[in-house]
């Protein structure tokens, strides 16, 4: 036997109850967001797959009829049964669930990733973040990475780039132990008569050439010295331990210039450059926990 209702009369059965509330077509139509000659319509074929009339209909007033008022109270409270499950249903889906892998310089994810953890753990308990922490600049789509964190200056043309602070400088910097020993550099030139920490970019060969700015343009120093890293935390504390001189990002060694076991050197020749950004390749429709990932680094900076 054919059931009185199927799914496709779903519809027709919301229609006539959101009419039979608000005993107005019009105000229904607008609850609805369809025409009241929609809704009319709706309405209609119900009453014809029922076969009894619902309503009575004047140009000014609606009405149930004693076979639509009975109907209405019996089906009202499942068609917002129906409507809640539906609704619930849809939150699921929508709910951000799965992973988002991320690539960060180290310095990075210290101060913009490691802050937001606590409360992104609660809040999205379905989101896995797979975090690679790593000073190598990657191609973040061939690499198999949704965002990455890095400084302005390495950030591929086609992705779409958020600010995450101020401009950046790097400064040179030596224990109060050395200078006492070595002296102190005038000019960016001199380092090459000093002891320097030396850092190299991950997968590169030569170490990284110091950059000073001087009359509008940036030069590199090819300094040297005893000690070569690919960890600038390393390269910190043989700096602070009077080894060489250091050269780091001020943000990282303000803390240690101030205490005074740090003092900044050629000061006048370290200018600012892009800072770090979130960047992540541009697309039409953003996986939900990619968007959390975002929002939550965006709102964190905000508060």
């Amino acid at each position: 036997m054919e059931p009185l209702l199927s799914g496709s009369d779903y519809n027709q059965l919301r229609a006539f109850v959101a009419v039979g509330e608000a005993l107005s077509f019009s105000q229904a139509a607008h609850r609805l967001g369809v025409s009241p000659s929609a809704l009319s319509q709706l309405v209609r074929g119900f009453e014809e797959r029922v076969g009894v009339r619902l309503l009575n209909r004047t140009t000014r007033s609606v009405a149930l009829t004693e076979a639509g008022e009975t109907l209405f109270l019996r089906v009202r409270p499942a068609v917002s049964e129906l409507g809640d499950a539906v609704g619930q249903a849809r939150r699921h889906r929508e709910r951000p669930a799965g992973t988002v892998r991320i690539h960060s310089f180290r310095a990075a994810a210290e101060k913009y990733i490691d802050p937001i953890l606590p409360a992104f753990a609660r809040d999205y308990p379905d989101v896995v973040l797979d975090i690679t922490l790593d000073d190598t600049v990657v191609d973040v789509v061939a690499g198999g990475f949704d965002v990455a964190i890095r400084i302005g200056e390495v950030i591929e043309r086609d992705m779409v780039a958020v600010r995450l602070g101020p401009e950046l400088r790097q400064v040179a910097v030596a224990a109060p132990a050395y200078l006492s020993v070595h002296g102190r550099p005038e000019h960016p030139r001199d380092l090459v008569h000093h002891r320097c920490l030396r850092w190299r970019w991950p997968g590169h060969v030569t170490p990284y050439a110091w950059e000073f700015f001087e009359n509008g343009a940036w030069f590199e120093v090819a300094v040297d010295g005893p000690l070569i890293f690919n960890d600038k935390d390393m390269a910190l504390r043989a700096a602070l331990e009077g080894i060489g001189i250091g050269f780091a990002v001020e943000d990282a060694v303000a803390g240690f210039i101030a205490e005074g076991r740090l003092v900044l050197l050629l000061e006048p020749w370290s200018a600012p450059f892009p800072g770090r950004f979130l960047c992540y390749p541009r697309q039409r429709q953003m996986a939900p926990a990619l968007r959390a990932f975002i929002d939550a680094i965006r709102d964190a900076l905000r508060a």
